[in-house]
C-alpha cells in the first residue's frame, strides 16, 4: 500500500507531499485507520538517560517541527518521537523550494532553515497530547532564530530550554544544522563549552525548581575529523551532558555527484550518509568510553543499518529519510530486529 502511495506522492514537490502525508496521518489517526498501514509488535523496553523507552527505534527531529502530528506519528510504532527543531519566535525558514528528493541515491537534500511556529505553539501541542492521554517519550529539539546573531545564540537556547523543560522527556540542543548561518560553529572549542556550561547550569536550576530531571542531548554533524570528535566528546563529558545524537545531515556531495538536485545547497540525508554516520558514531563511542549514551541516526533503511548503529556504539536509533522511502514497515522491521 505504501509503495503505491509513495509513487503518487513522489510526483509532487517534496515539501508538498511531506505536508500532505502528515495531514493524512492525522486524519487516519482520527478515524482509527492507522492499523491499515502499521503492525503492532511486542517489544522490549530499554533504559537510556534514566528514561524507559518502549523500544529502541525513534523518530528523528525535523519531520514534525511543531508537534502537530505527535500522536499519529507515535502510533506508527516508534518507541519515542523527537519534535522540532523549534525556536523562540516563529519563523518562515528559507525560501522555497527548499527540499529535494534524489531517488537514485535514496537521499534528500533540505535547506528548510528551522521553519516552525515557535516554542509556545509546540508546547501547547505537547500539553494537549498529554491531556489526551499520550504517554509516549517526547524529545524536544531546540535551536536559535535565524535573526539572532551567533554570539547571542545562548539567549535563544535558554528561552527554549526554559519553556520546554516541564513538557519534554529529554531536550536536544541542535548545533549541527547546516541551514542556519553560523550554527555549526557552536560545535567547537570555547563556543561549545560556553554554551553547554550555561545550559547545564540552567538544567540543574530547573531540576531543583520543578523536582524533575530532564536529560540534555547534543546533536552533532557527520562532517567531523577525528580530532574534532575527540574535542567535542571531552566537552560533552566535562559539562555533564546526558547523551549524544549522531548525526545530522552532511554537506558532502560525493555520493550524489552528477545527479539531478545533487548540487542544491542544504543538508544531505538518507542512504548517502549511512556509512559516514555509523563511522562517526564509532569514533564518538571510542572517545566517550561509555560515559554517555549515543542515539544513532543517519541513513537507516533496513534492520541491518539499525543494527550497525548499535554495533558501532549507539543505544537507540532514529529514523527519518528511510521512513520516507520505505514507509511504516521500516519501523516494525527495525523494532523486531533490534529486540532479537
Amino acid at each position: 500500500m505504501y509503495s503505491i502511495a509513495r509513487h503518487l506522492l513522489f510526483r509532487l514537490p517534496a515539501e508538498t507531499s511531506h505536508d500532505m502525508t502528515l495531514k493524512g496521518l492525522n486524519i487516519a489517526k482520527r478515524f482509527h485507520l492507522l492499523n491499515l498501514v502499521t503492525r503492532k509488535v511486542a517489544s522490549k523496553s530499554v533504559e537510556v538517560m534514566g528514561l524507559t523507552f518502549p523500544n529502541r527505534v525513534g523518530l528523528a527531529a525535523g519531520l514534525d517541527k511543531n508537534g502537530d502530528y505527535l500522536e499519529a506519528l507515535s502510533d506508527l510504532g516508534f518507541g519515542f518521537v523527537e519534535i522540532g527543531t523549534v525556536t523562540p519566535l516563529p519563523q518562515a525558514g528559507n525560501d522555497k523550494p527548499r527540499m529535494f528528493r534524489l531517488p537514485a541515491a535514496q537521499g534528500i537534500i533540505n535547506r528548510m532553515g528551522f521553519n516552525n511556529f515557535g516554542v509556545d505553539h509546540l508546547v501547547e501541542n505537547v500539553k494537549q497530547a498529554r491531556a489526551n492521554g499520550f504517554k509516549g517519550v517526547i524529545g524536544i529539539n531546540i535551536g536559535k532564530n535565524a535573526a539572532t546573531p551567533v554570539e547571542k545564540a545562548m539567549d535563544d537556547y535558554l528561552i527554549c530550554l526554559r519553556k520546554s523543560y516541564q513538557h519534554a522527556d529529554y531536550i536536544t540542543i541542535n548545533i549541527s544544522s547546516p541551514n542556519t548561518p553560523g550554527l555549526r560553529s557552536l560545535q567547537y572549542g570555547e563556543e561549545l563549552n560556553a554554551l553547554l556550561s550555561v545550559l547545564k547550569a540552567e538544567q540543574v536550576k530547573l531540576s531543583e525548581e520543578q523536582g524533575r530531571y530532564v536529560p540534555l542531548a547534543v546533536k552533532v554533524a557527520p562532517d567531523l575529523s577525528v580530532e574534532e570528535v575527540e574535542g567535542i566528546a571531552e566537552c560533552l563529558v566535562s559539562n555533564g551532558i546526558d547523551a549524544l545524537i549522531a548525526t545530522n545531515t552532511t554537506l558532502a556531495r560525493d555520493a550524489v555527484e552528477g545527479m539531478k538536485y545533487g548540487t542544491e545547497a542544504g543538508g544531505l540525508s538518507g542512504a548517502p550518509v549511512t556509512e559516514k554516520s555509523t563511522q562517526v558514531i564509532a569514533q564518538f563511542a571510542k572517545a566517550l568510553e561509555g560515559k554517555m549514551p549515543i542515539i544513532g541516526v543517519g541513513g537507516i533503511f533496513n534492520a541491518a543499518d539499525a543494527q550497525a548503529k548499535l554495533d558501532a556504539g549507539a543505544s537507540l536509533v532514529q529514523l527519518y529519510s528511510g521512513l520516507i522511502y520505505q514507509g511504516p514497515k521500516l519501523v516494525t522491521e527495525c523494532v523486531t530486529a533490534l529486540d532479537a
